[in-house]
C-alpha cells in the first residue's frame, strides 16, 4: 500500500518573512517534521505538536495548528475514529498511544467540591498557624503498649517499618528506558530534596541513582527487571506490580530499540532486546501466591522496608485490597484510568478501567468495613492534574497521591503522546542521545521541587479553609466534600453528599 488516506493531524506553518535560516528548529525537531531545502520546509504528516520549534524559534516565525480536516461532521463518526479506522487499514496492527487517556469521561473530581469553615467551625490562617502535612508510609498497629521503664515511658509496640513524607505526593512509577536518565535523576533529586518518594518504575535502578536510595521506591514487576539483591537493599521501600491504570490486564514492552548499553545493564537484559513484562506474574495466581512474594522480599531486606503492591482500578478493588492487605502488604497502590504510561494499545487506554475516585471511596470503605484500615497506607494514582485534586483524594480516603504526568510536564512535556516512539524533542520519553542531553537534570529538578512546593502550600490553604492544621484530620473525611451534577448512586459510591445538604 503506497498512498495514506490519514491527513496530518497538525498544520506546521512557517513565517518565511520572518525565518532568518538559523535551522535552529530542524535541530530542536525530534520527529523529523522540518528540513532546509533553501528555506524551512516542513512535512506536517510528521508534527506532533510537541512544540519544541515553536518554542526554541528566535523570531517567533513558526505556528503550529489543529489540521481542520476536511471530514464531514458527524457525532458519531468523529475524524479520530475515521482516523484509526484509516491507519489499521494501513497497517493491520494495534494502534499504540502515549500518556493517559484523554477521552471525555466525567472526571468525578471536577464534581466535588470541598467545604470551607465560616462562623461555626473558625479557619485558619495558614500563613500564621503550622500545618501538618507530614505522612507515614507503613502499616500501623491496631493499638500501641506503653511501658514505663527506669521512670520513662517507653514504646513496647514494636512498629512496622515507616518512611516519612514531608508531602503526601510522591512521584509515580516511571521507568528507566521509558523516560531518559536524567528525567529519572531530576526525579530521584526533586524527591530527595523535598522529602518524599520517586519509584523507578519496572525498568531497574540506575547506579547513578544510589546516592538517593532513601527516596525511592524500587519496583518488582511480571519481567523482575533489574531485580537482584542490591537493588532491594538500595530502595526505601517495594512495591510489587502486579497493575497499571493506562492498562490493567496487560503487560509491558519497551522496545528493543530504547533498550541501549546503560537500559541494559539497568534492567539485566541484552542490548536491543525487546523488554516483555508478561501479563501476569508467573508465580502469583492467589492471594496466597503474593502472600508468599511479600514475605519473601521482606525477608530479603530484613523486615527493614515497607513492601506494598500496585493494583489497576477495576471495579472489584475493594475485594481485591482487602485480600492484598490481608496478605500482608504494608501499602496498596491504586492506579486510576486515566494514569500515563510510556506506551499502551489506545483502545485498553481508552475503554478498560474505572476512574481512580470510586476505586478510591470503595476500597477505603471496605477496609474501614473490615477494620483492617490501618493495616496499610493507600496511595491513590491516576491524572492528577493540580492540589485541588489531591486534597479531594484525600478526603475520599487516600493516604498518599502519585503523579506522573503532572511531574513530567513539570520537565517540559507538551502531552503530544507519542512517548512510544522514542523521539521525545523534550529529552524525556527517548533514549536518543542527541535528545536526551538536552534535558537538564538541574533545571529540572528545581522546577519538579518548585512543583511540589507549590501544590504542598496549596495543601495548607486548603487546610486553613477547612479549620484543620493537619492532613491527618482530612484523611478520609468525606463530610468534607459535596457533589455537584451526580446522580444518587454515584454519590453513594463515593460517600459525599449533595451540595446544599
Amino acid at each position: 500500500m503506497t498512498r495514506t488516506l490519514i491527513p496530518p493531524e497538525f498544520l506546521v506553518k512557517i513565517d518565511h518573512v520572518r525565518c532568518r535560516r538559523c535551522k535552529r528548529c530542524i535541530l530542536n525537531c525530534g520527529f523529523g517534521a522540518l528540513s532546509f531545502q533553501d528555506r524551512i520546509v516542513a512535512d506536517s504528516s510528521r508534527c506532533v505538536a510537541c512544540h519544541r520549534c515553536v518554542t526554541f524559534c528566535p523570531e517567533g516565525a513558526i505556528s503550529v495548528e489543529r489540521n481542520p480536516l476536511c471530514f464531514k461532521p458527524n457525532a458519531h463518526w468523529t475524524p479520530e475514529v475515521i482516523k484509526a479506522i484509516y491507519k489499521q487499514a494501513e497497517t493491520g496492527g494495534v494502534l499504540l498511544t502515549g500518556m493517559g487517556n484523554d477521552r471525555p469521561y466525567i472526571n468525578y473530581f471536577d464534581h466535588l467540591l470541598l467545604d470551607a469553615c465560616q462562623v461555626t467551625n473558625p479557619s485558619i490562617d495558614p500563613l500564621r498557624e503550622p500545618m501538618e502535612l507530614r505522612t507515614y508510609l507503613g502499616s500501623k498497629p491496631n493499638s500501641v503498649q506503653v511501658e514505663t521503664r527506669d521512670g520513662e515511658h517507653v514504646l513496647a509496640t514494636r512498629l512496622s517499618p515507616q518512611i516519612t513524607l514531608e508531602t503526601p505526593i510522591i512521584f509515580a512509577g516511571m521507568s528507566f528506558g521509558s523516560i531518559s536518565l536524567p528525567a529519572h535523576k531530576a526525579l530521584a533529586r526533586a524527591a530527595h530534596l523535598s522529602g518524599t518518594l520517586m519509584n523507578t518504575g519496572e525498568g531497574g535502578l540506575h547506579r547513578e541513582l544510589y546516592p538517593y536510595s532513601s527516596s525511592i521506591i524500587v519496583q518488582v514487576a511480571s519481567g523482575r527487571f533489574g531485580v537482584n539483591q542490591e537493588y532491594l537493599d538500595r530502595a526505601a521501600a517495594i512495591e510489587i506490580k502486579i497493575g497499571q491504570g493506562a492498562k490493567p490486564g496487560i503487560g509491558g514492552h519497551l522496545p528493543g530499540e530504547k533498550v541501549n548499553q546503560e537500559v541494559s545493564q539497568t534492567r539485566m537484559i541484552p542490548e536491543g532486546t525487546d523488554a516483555l513484562s508478561p501479563a501476569p506474574h508467573h508465580d502469583i495466581y492467589s492471594i496466597e501466591d503474593l502472600s508468599q512474594l511479600i514475605y519473601a522480599l521482606k525477608e530479603a531486606t530484613r523486615y527493614t522496608k515497607p513492601v506494598g503492591v500496585k493494583i489497576s482500578a477495576v471495579h472489584n478493588a475493594a475485594a481485591i485490597a482487602s485480600g492484598i492487605a490481608r496478605a500482608g502488604a504494608d501499602f496498596i497502590y491504586i492506579d486510576g484510568f486515566r494514569g500515563g504510561t510510556g506506551a499502551a494499545p489506545t483502545i485498553i487506554r481508552d475503554h478498560v478501567g474505572i476512574p481512580i475516585e470510586m476505586a478510591i471511596a470503595a476500597v477505603d470503605d471496605r477496609l474501614r468495613q473490615e477494620g483492617i484500615r490501618n493495616q496499610v497506607s493507600l496511595i491513590a494514582a491516576g491524572g492528577f492534574r493540580h492540589s485541588g485534586d489531591v486534597a479531594k483524594a484525600i478526603a475520599l480516603g487516600a493516604d498518599i497521591v502519585a503523579i506522573g504526568t503532572a511531574a513530567l510536564v513539570a520537565m517540559g512535556c507538551r502531552v503530544c503522546q507519542k512517548c512510544y516512539t522514542g523521539n521525545c524533542s523534550w529529552g524525556i520519553a527517548t533514549q536518543r542521545p542527541e535528545l536526551v542531553q538536552r534535558l537538564d537534570p538541574e533545571e529540572a529538578t528545581e522546577r519538579l521541587v518548585n512543583l511540589l512546593r507549590g501544590w504542598s502550600l496549596e495543601l495548607k490553604e486548603i487546610l486553613g479553609a477547612l479549620g484543620v492544621n493537619a492532613v491527618e484530620s482530612l484523611r478520609g473525611s468525606r463530610e468534607r466534600l459535596r457533589g455537584i451534577g451526580l446522580n444518587q448512586v454515584e454519590l453513594e459510591i463515593l460517600g459525599v453528599k449533595p451540595a446544599g445538604r
